[in-house]
C-alpha cells in the first residue's frame, strides 16, 4: 500500500455560479493494435483529425475553453508538447498550487474534445456531488472531493487508465452522476470513428447567424472544401484573399448588359460568398484565429460589394447612354462604405476580448432594431442577383441597393445614438 499523500488539504470549492476553471488530466490511451494501421498520424504519432493531432486538438480546445492547466499522466515515454507531464497522481497533488480549489477533468488522449460542451462543462459547478462521468470518456471531480479522490487514485500502484480511474472512484464515492444534458463526448478508437469525429467538428462550425440560403446551400459546400483544406498548408488569410480575388474578378462582368456575362459575374459573386465561409472555418479548425484575420475578412467582403455595385452602375449607364444610374451606384457605394466604417469603428476597432472579431452591429444584439439590422446584413440577397443576371437584369438590383444601403446606414446611426443615450443615462444613475 502506498504512503498517504502530503498533508496539504485543499479548501472546499466555491459554490459561485461560475466556478474556477477546472484542470484537465489526459490519460494515455493507445488504440487497439488491430486498428493502428487505419489511422493517419501526425509527426508525434498521435491520431490525426482534420489535419491536427487528436491530443493536440484537445489541448488547444481546452485552452480556448478557459482551462488554466493541463497535465499528462505519463506512461513510459509518452509525452505531449506544451503539456506538463506527471509520473503519478501523487505528483499531480504536489503540482497543485497552495490553496487551489478547482474541479478536475480526467479524459483519455483519444477523446474528441469540442469547444461547446467543454466550455459548458468548465462552467458547471458539480458540488456537493463528488463526481460525474460518462463511462470511459470523461470523469469530472469536484473540488471538495479532490483530496480523497487523489488518495484513491494513487493507491496500489496508481490508476493508469480510464477503466482503473472509474473503478477506484466508484469504490470510494459510489456510482457517479451522469454528465449534464447535451454533453455527449466521443472517443476515437477505430478508423470508422474518424468520419464521425470530422462530421461533429464540422457541424459545430455552422453559425446561428447564418441566413437560410447560407445555412442550407453555401455552408455545406464551404464545409466540404474546408474539410479537404484542413490538412494542407492553406491558411485562413489566404482563403480570404482568394475569396476576395474571385469576387473582384466577377465585378467587371456586370459592365455588360448581356445575360451570359452578368450570369458569370453573379456566379463568381456567389463563389466569393461560399469561399468566404472557408476562412473562418479553417481558422477555427486550425486554431489560427487572429484579429488581423477578422479585419481582413470584414473589409474584403465590403470591397467586393462596393466594386460590384460600382460596376453595375457603370454598366447600366453605358447600356442606356444616361448618367443617372451612376447616381444610384454612388448612393449604394457610399451607403455600404458608411455602414462598414461605422460598424468597424463602433464594434471592432477596440475589441480586445477572445472570440470572433465581428458578431453583431450592436453590443446588445438581442434588442429589436439590432436583430433587424443583423438579419439584413446577411448575404441571401446574392441569390436575387443570380436570378436577375440570368435575364440580363442584374442592374435592377442596383435600385434596391441604392435605397437599402443608405437606409441601413441611417438605421445604424439611429441605433448608435440610442445606445449612446442609454449608456449616458446608466452612467448618470450610477
Amino acid at each position: 500500500m502506498s504512503s498517504p499523500l502530503p498533508d496539504r488539504a485543499l479548501p472546499p470549492g466555491s459554490s459561485a455560479a461560475v466556478p474556477p476553471a477546472p484542470i484537465l488530466i489526459l490519460v494515455p490511451t493507445p488504440v487497439a493494435s488491430s486498428y493502428a494501421e487505419g489511422f493517419a498520424k501526425t509527426d508525434g504519432g498521435n491520431l490525426q483529425i482534420l489535419g491536427l493531432g487528436l491530443a493536440r486538438r484537445t489541448i488547444l480546445t481546452a485552452l480556448r475553453a478557459g482551462f488554466r492547466r493541463i497535465f499528462l499522466l505519463r506512461s513510459g515515454d509518452a509525452n505531449l508538447p506544451g503539456v506538463d507531464s506527471i509520473a503519478d497522481w501523487r505528483h499531480l497533488y504536489a503540482a497543485l498550487l497552495p490553496g487551489e480549489a478547482t474541479s478536475l477533468l480526467i479524459a483519455p488522449t483519444t477523446i474528441l474534445v469540442e469547444t461547446d460542451w467543454l466550455e459548458r462543462l468548465a462552467r458547471t459547478p458539480i458540488e456537493p456531488v463528488a463526481w460525474v462521468a460518462a463511462a470511459g470518456r470523461i470523469v469530472m471531480l469536484s473540488a471538495v472531493a479532490l483530496p480523497e479522490a487523489l488518495v484513491a487514485l494513487d493507491a496500489e500502484g496508481g490508476a493508469r487508465d480510464m477503466a482503473a480511474v472509474q473503478r477506484r472512484l466508484t469504490r470510494r464515492f459510489g456510482s457517479p452522476r451522469p454528465l449534464p444534458g447535451g454533453i455527449e463526448p466521443m472517443t476515437v478508437s477505430a478508423p470508422a470513428d474518424i468520419r464521425v469525429a470530422e462530421r461533429r467538428l464540422l457541424r459545430a462550425l455552422v453559425k446561428d447567424t447564418d441566413g437560410f440560403m447560407a445555412r442550407h446551400v453555401e455552408r455545406p459546400v464551404s464545409l466540404a472544401i474546408s474539410r479537404r483544406l484542413a490538412s494542407t498548408v492553406v491558411t485562413p488569410n489566404q482563403m480570404t484573399l482568394i475569396s476576395m480575388v474571385i469576387g473582384l474578378a466577377g465585378a467587371p462582368l456586370f459592365l455588360s448588359a448581356r445575360a451570359p456575362w452578368q450570369t458569370a459575374g453573379a456566379l463568381l459573386f456567389l463563389a466569393h460568398s461560399v469561399l468566404d465561409g472557408c476562412d473562418g472555418e479553417l481558422a477555427r479548425l486550425k486554431f489560427q484565429e487572429s484579429r488581423w484575420g477578422g479585419v481582413l475578412d470584414f473589409w474584403s467582403d465590403n470591397v467586393v460589394h462596393i466594386a460590384t455595385f460600382a460596376c453595375m452602375a457603370a454598366g447600366w449607364s453605358r447600356a442606356i447612354g444616361h448618367a443617372w444610374p451612376l447616381f444610384l451606384g454612388a448612393t449604394a457605394v457610399l451607403g455600404n462604405a458608411g455602414s462598414a466604417g461605422l460598424v468597424y469603428w463602433r464594434m471592432m476597432r477596440t475589441k480586445a476580448d477572445a472570440g470572433p472579431l465581428y458578431t453583431s452591429v450592436s453590443a446588445s444584439p438581442d434588442r429589436g432594431l439590432a436583430r433587424l439590422l443583423d438579419a439584413l446584413s446577411r448575404r441571401d440577397f446574392i441569390y436575387l442577383v443570380v436570378a436577375l443576371a440570368l435575364f440580363g437584369k442584374a442592374n435592377w438590383f442596383l435600385l434596391l441597393a441604392s435605397l437599402g444601403a443608405p437606409t441601413y446606414f441611417f438605421l445604424l446611426v439611429l441605433l448608435a445614438a440610442r445606445e449612446h443615450v442609454t449608456k449616458t443615462r446608466a452612467r448618470s444613475r450610477g
